[in-house]
């Protein structure tokens, strides 16, 4: 028996959350709190018109405007009922106390006892301290209970009401007196202890809701901060295909000073010697940029679904490219089928580099979403170049009959680095379900002066 008092005490406390140091606030006074004791001042006024009306305070030797005054006092209390919970609730706990014993009749009325209920409630919902809130609200109940002992004791309450029914009378298993103590002392137990395990409740709503909340604005800001490390990473991404292209192009002029030196014929010994520095500086240079660039970055990683992805450092995939791409897609039930649609013959292949390989790599992302997160059983790509026109323009665009893969999710990362290359050639990018079934990703890079 000497565990169980440590172990009520401990249930009760983790119940009331006596050790927890969340702070509700303390809300200003706002017009929803006014409306609040306007609202009961007004429903108050109106039960005890009609109750007075009624004759239920014959024996009531207060004036008509003292009691009005009583209800006023209590109703208009509630309008602090959230910003001074507990200074509320022994307000309140006082009201009742001086009103039932100078006016017990007006006390019982409804409209009073609910402002009382509130009081209690509030105190448990608002309070800022568990550990001041359930002293004060426990204070209040204990002190209620002795008040109604003490009627029952040394008030008229028995009399009063045995004056009514006749001493002798029994209605029932138990006798009157005992019934009608017991009786009271239920109703009492309800009405107190309800309104604080209901207010209990309210403040453990509101906690659950912050911590909520709170898990929300986490979850937010490690969203920010993966999507900044994913721009981080695709732009190095990009600056490493860019420095591929441009280690293509020190290359190619390496191959040219070499074939400049055996041409040339005035000087041959001073042309040969300053040529082959070139040609030697070049090809050190681009092996230099690889070496180093290598040491600053790690191999992407070739993921098992991407059987297409794993290429030579020292190429650069480009248009002449997609088709192969495409054919390696088409496996584990999916149907691929790839076509290039030119308005001039080989417009596709005197596409430029960088423009090639930002459409690669928008076809190859948005391959790799169809098979990892749709249901699509086929997928087609579509290469459109159009060099005539006032606006010469490279699209790649890739379709799928599909739905959204359950168990699956994205995170957007893939998406975000096709808008930022297709940002860099100043073109346009769609990504998105279509109307009727299935999804798009199509990028289209205008021609003619975007590679400067």
């Amino acid at each position: 028996m000497s565990s169980v008092g440590p172990a009520l005490r401990a249930r009760l406390g983790a119940y009331f959350a006596v050790d927890d140091e969340w702070d509700r606030g303390s809300p200003p006074i706002t017009t929803r709190d006014v409306a609040t004791g306007a609202a009961f001042e007004i429903a108050g006024i109106v039960t005890l018109e009609l109750a007075r009306s009624a004759g239920a305070f014959d024996n009531v030797d207060a004036p008509w405007w003292a009691i009005y005054l009583v209800m006023s006092a209590a109703a208009l209390a509630l309008v602090l009922r959230r910003r001074y919970p507990l200074v509320v609730a022994v307000y309140l706990s006082t009201h009742m106390f001086v009103t039932g014993v100078a006016m017990p009749q007006v006390m019982g009325q409804v409209a009073l006892q609910i402002c009382y209920f509130m009081g209690l409630f509030s105190a448990m919902a608002w309070g800022r301290s568990r550990r001041s809130a359930l002293l004060v609200t426990s204070t209040i109940l204990v002190f209620m209970l002795c008040w109604v002992a003490w009627q029952f004791a040394v008030g008229q309450s028995v009399q009063t009401w045995l004056d009514g029914v006749g001493e002798d009378e029994r209605f029932g298993f138990l006798p009157p007196v005992p019934a009608i103590i017991l009786l009271t002392f239920i109703v009492n137990v309800v009405y107190f202890v309800g309104a604080i395990i209901g207010g209990q409740v309210a403040w453990r709503g509101a906690r659950q809701r912050e911590a909520l909340a709170e898990q929300a604005r986490t979850i937010a800001r490690q969203t920010v901060t993966l999507q900044q490390r994913a721009v981080v990473d695709e732009r190095l991404r990009i600056a490493r295909e860019l420095h591929d292209v441009v280690g293509h192009h020190v290359s190619v002029i390496g191959v040219q000073a070499a074939g400049a030196r055996r041409v040339l014929q005035d000087d041959p010994r001073t042309a040969a010697g300053a040529l082959g520095a070139i040609e030697s500086s070049s090809r050190e240079a681009v092996s230099q940029m690889r070496s180093l660039l290598g040491t600053l970055r790690d191999i992407e990683a070739r993921s098992a679904d991407d059987p297409t992805a794993e290429r030579s450092r020292t190429s650069t995939p480009g248009v002449a490219d997609l088709e192969e791409l495409v054919a390696g897609r088409a496996y584990d039930g999916l149907r691929t089928s790839y076509a290039v649609v030119e308005d001039r013959p080989g417009a596709a292949a005197r596409l430029p580099e960088t423009v090639g390989l930002t459409l690669y790599r928008t076809a190859q992302e948005a391959l790799a979403n169809v098979v990892r997160h749709s249901t699509a059983s086929r997928a087609s790509v579509r290469l459109r170049v159009t060099e005539a026109g006032d606006r010469p323009f490279a699209e790649v665009e890739v379709l799928d009959d599909g739905r959204p893969r359950s168990g699956t999710s994205s995170s957007g990362m893939g998406h975000l680095g096709i808008r930022e290359r297709v940002a860099s050639h100043r073109g346009e990018v769609e990504i998105g379900p279509r109307t009727t079934r299935g999804y798009r990703v199509r990028a289209r890079l205008p021609l003619g002066g975007t590679d400067d």
